[in-house]
């Protein structure tokens, strides 16, 4: 199965950014990016790829050692961009050092279990709001980043981390929490 850790914000700040992007959609050629659903949201720690399933026990354990390594921290959604003319992103504030510690942790166990080297690409904490498929779109990530910069959600705490499921097969991206275990606490 497909795999990834991820923290998941709650629903209240995914409906804040919601009404924040809506007004995006309508931006001159903003009809042609493919919109990532709010169901979908998340802020990816480490990709895995596909995983036997026999694996997950051991996975299960590094995962948990990691989390409880890292304390509860507080975030927020802000700003925005893009990489390329290919990605919309909107941007994290808060307790961001917290955050690049913990996709470390999380980088390194799983590189442990899965017998593979730990990511070492910078981590860029970010929120994928959109994608503009096999054709750059600059000019409508341009904008919709530019429209995003002044925006920052409330805070929310981080409380835990997920292991997260990707059905690429169905119409759209579909994710689904397989489980999650929580952050030391503060």
């Amino acid at each position: 199965m497909r795999l990834f850790v991820a923290v998941l914000p709650p629903p209240a700040v995914l409906a804040e950014l919601e009404a924040a992007v809506a007004p995006l959609q309508a931006l001159p050629g903003a009809d042609g990016l493919r919109w990532t659903d709010r169901d979908g949201w998340h802020l990816t720690l480490a990709f895995l790829g596909e995983v036997p399933e026999e694996r997950l026990p051991v996975l299960g354990e590094a995962l948990a050692r990691a989390a409880l390594d890292h304390p509860v921290h507080r975030l927020r959604l802000a700003g925005g961009g893009h990489f390329g003319g290919r990605v919309l992103w909107v941007g994290m504030a808060g307790e961001t050092w917290t955050l690049r510690a913990l996709a470390r942790s999380v980088a390194v166990a799983v590189g442990e279990v899965l017998d593979e080297g730990a990511d070492a690409a910078e981590f860029h904490p970010h929120l994928t709001l959109a994608r503009s498929g096999r054709h750059p779109a600059a000019g409508p990530l341009h904008a919709a980043a530019a429209e995003l910069v002044p925006f920052h959600g409330a805070e929310f705490p981080v409380t835990a981390v997920h292991l997260v499921r990707s059905d690429l097969h169905a119409p759209r991206a579909r994710y689904t929490s397989l489980r999650s275990w929580p952050l030391k606490p503060g």
